[in-house]
């Protein structure tokens, strides 16, 4: 998921090609050297990540199935060549199942957040010749949210999902049980718990007048039209939504979504047209003619927040985070060996060896002049990380000859330097590390200058 920063890496290194363990990583941001547009920003960088929360995990661990699905929707193979190439998977979109809204791609994207999932880019076979972004989503609760698709046009989650997959980006047929695998992934991801909310919708807990206020105006029927209010849309009892599409005067009939977690999901709207609540509020007062008091829109406002909300919505990025990712990535391993299943294996190795790839980075190498200090310790980081990567190789290679017994073995001698010794050594690092904030913001500081001059030198 860092596979930008990967190569910000290597031209901060003076390489425009980086060679790691045979790979070739072209720069993809300057121009010539990339299948993306230039100035394309995938938020890479954020040291802030939204926080994945998963309904198995609350009665136990996730599943075989959610694990290969969360691979294989981390896994840019999955998306065609032109993703692969670009290193983009569906989590580079939806970050830990929520919404990207940094993400912007020139030609591809009107403003932050929002995609062309018609456009030209990923697959010209697809390009409706009209420039119709819509806003990424997020996926948390998507189990509750049918139909799916910005205009509701998909019921099935799955078919929504084959429909991204064969004909938005162009990647191969997913197997029945890859598709499988990715629904289960989605349904498992749940909302952040909101202490606001009562089991019905109703606001709970410590609430403020202007909270309560917003409440009964939610559910106000509209002046001019009383069979409308906006609690007959987004109805609290059911997720606040009706699994409906409407046209409310946005340019066509649009599903109503829900607004449970929506404080993290700006932009607004199937277009992301609008920056927060207060314009949303606006732009109903005056479609509706609603007659809204400055104080009602406030009120409003209050209420949208509370209903929005959730508990730690974002959690720091770490080595320590990334790798309990990889380790549920690795569980698809534990039982792809045993039973010879040479597909999955090859989409876990080239995944996770992916991960590993772009968690090196992270380490910067000693070519880096913007990091100071460390250098032992980042070189033991980057080997370490190296050497993981290196047997998941092998342990693809003897699966693929049909040796599932010397797979096995070195499965374990990767268990075994993930349990203790790889952790140990990105621990030792961390402080010469991009997950350092001070470290990080010089890091970005340099590559921000190179830029500059590489373009004022044209």
């Amino acid at each position: 998921m860092r596979s930008l920063h990967l190569r910000l890496a290597a031209l901060l290194s003076g390489v425009i090609g980086l060679a790691l363990l045979g790979r070739a990583v072209a720069f993809p941001v300057d121009g010539d050297k990339t299948v993306l547009p230039v100035a394309t920003e995938l938020n890479e960088d954020a040291l802030d990540k939204p926080r994945e929360v998963f309904q198995s995990e609350r009665t136990g661990a996730k599943s075989y199935l959610v694990n290969l699905g969360d691979l294989a929707f981390n896994s840019p193979g999955l998306l065609g060549d032109v993703a692969r190439q670009a290193g983009v998977s569906c989590g580079t979109c939806h970050v830990n199942g929520a919404n990207n809204a940094k993400f912007f791609m020139p030609k591809m994207s009107s403003r932050p957040g929002t995609f062309d999932t018609t456009g030209p880019l990923f697959n010209p076979k697809a390009n409706n010749l009209a420039f119709d972004p819509v806003r990424i989503p997020s996926l948390r609760g998507a189990r509750y949210l049918a139909p799916y698709g910005a205009d509701g046009r998909f019921a099935s989650l799955r078919d929504f999902v084959h429909n991204v997959i064969t004909n938005e980006f162009a990647g191969p047929e997913p197997s029945p049980a890859t598709l499988d695998a990715i629904v289960a992934y989605i349904h498992d991801i749940d909302f952040l718990p909101n202490p606001s909310l009562g089991p019905a919708g109703r606001l709970a807990g410590k609430i403020s007048d202007a909270e309560r206020r917003g409440e009964a105006l939610f559910a106000k029927p509209f002046p001019h039209d009383p069979s409308l209010s906006c609690a007959g849309c987004h109805v609290p009892s059911s997720g606040f939504l009706d699994h409906q599409q409407h046209d409310i005067g946005s340019g066509g009939l649009f599903k109503t979504p829900t607004l449970r977690n929506a404080d993290f999901n700006a932009p607004y709207f199937h277009d992301g047209r609008f920056d927060n609540y207060n314009q949303v509020v606006d732009y109903f007062d005056r479609t509706f003619q609603l007659d809204l008091s400055a104080q009602d829109k406030g009120d409003l406002v209050a209420y949208l927040t509370a209903v929005g909300d959730g508990a730690q919505p974002y959690e720091r990025d770490g080595a320590g985070a990334t790798l309990n990712e990889i380790n549920d990535f690795s569980m698809v391993l534990a039982t792809a060996i045993p039973a010879g299943d040479k597909d999955i294996v090859a989409l876990a190795v080239d995944t996770i060896g992916r991960e590993l790839r772009e968690l090196t980075e992270q380490y910067p190498d000693r070519k880096n002049t913007s990091v100071s200090g460390g250098e032992q310790q980042r070189v033991l980081a980057r080997n370490g990380l190296k050497e993981l990567v290196l047997t998941l190789r092998r342990i693809e290679m003897a699966v693929a000859a049909g040796r599932n017994a010397d797979a096995a073995t070195e499965f374990r001698n990767y268990r075994n330097l993930m349990a203790a010794a790889v952790p140990a050594l990105l621990a030792s690092a961390e402080p010469w590390s991009l997950f350092n904030q001070d470290v990080h913001d010089q890091h970005y500081a340099a590559f921000r200058q190179v830029m500059r001059s590489r373009h004022l030198s044209r």
